[in-house]
Formats: structure tokens, C-alpha cells, sequence
């Protein structure tokens, strides 16, 4: 299972509708679990650390963590496809962190395993959780041989 760990309010109507087209498509080990975590009260630097630490809390040691920031390494699908693959062939429990508008901490950033980006664009906290879903089922879709993604 894939979980999410997302800084912000509820999936927006329109965005619920996709995430879960999306969701209901995905079969073990690449099914997701959403943990929507609220924004800090505060601001800036103070928002940052109060939102990373929350985040924090709720990873285990074994953790396998991906950070999503557009600073990140960019993946064509189907390498994507194959790291996922890898890391569910380990056994190992893969959290994708979507931080809140103001970043992530050091801390978090080190703690991450590794950092995605998937564009160099700045989109929207609501449409990155869509676009996420969406691209853990085609990376699903190419893993299984499925018909989803064209080369």
C-alpha cells in the first residue's frame, strides 16, 4: 500500500471524483491510503516547521518516504513504474509526502528518501494529489502489462 501524506483540507468535489475513478483501479500492493493532515494556523518559516513536524511524527523508522517538490528528481512513467515496483519487491512501505504551501523543513527534506518532481511547474495542492493518483495507476498499469499507457 502506497500512503499519502497530504498537508491541506479535504479533496475538493471535483478532485474527489478522479482520485477515486483512480483509486478503485488500484490492486495491491499499489493501492493508496490518504492522510490528510490540516494547515498550520501560522505562517512562512513557523507553518513550515508546525506542518513538517506533524508529518514527522507520523512516519515509522522503515519508512520509505518520497517527497514531492518541483525541485525533485522527474521520472518518465515507466521508471517510475520500475522504482515502485523495486521498492514493493523490498517490502517496503512507500509513503509520498505532499507538503503544505509554504515547503517542508530540513528535517523532513532529510529525512525523505528520495525527492520527485513531477514537472518543474508549481500546480495547485488540490490537482497534484489528482495527478499523483493518476500516475500511480498507470505506473501499475505498465507494471502489470496493462493497455493504460502507450509507447
Amino acid at each position: 500500500m502506497i500512503s499519502i501524506i497530504a498537508i491541506g483540507k479535504r479533496h475538493e468535489p471535483w478532485i474527489e471524483t478522479g482520485v477515486e475513478m483512480y483509486s478503485k483501479r488500484l490492486r495491491a500492493p499499489w493501492d493508496i491510503k490518504w492522510v490528510l493532515l490540516p494547515h498550520s494556523s501560522s505562517e512562512g518559516a513557523v507553518a513550515r516547521q508546525n506542518e513538517s513536524q506533524a508529518i514527522l511524527e507520523r512516519l515509522s523508522p522503515s519508512d520509505t518516504v518520497i517527497l514531492l517538490d518541483e525541485r525533485g528528481t522527474m521520472y518518465d512513467s515507466p521508471t517510475l513504474s520500475s522504482r515502485l515496483s523495486a521498492y514493493f519487491t523490498q517490502g517496503k512501505q512507500v509513503v509520498v509526502v505532499i507538503g503544505g504551501a509554504y515547503g517542508v523543513s530540513e528535517a523532513l527534506q532529510q529525512r525523505a528518501t528520495e525527492t520527485w518532481s513531477l514537472s518543474q511547474l508549481v500546480f495547485p495542492h488540490q490537482l497534484v494529489r489528482l495527478l499523483l493518483v493518476e500516475q500511480f495507476y498507470r505506473a501499475e498499469q505498465i507494471h502489470r502489462g496493462g493497455k493504460y499507457h502507450h509507447e
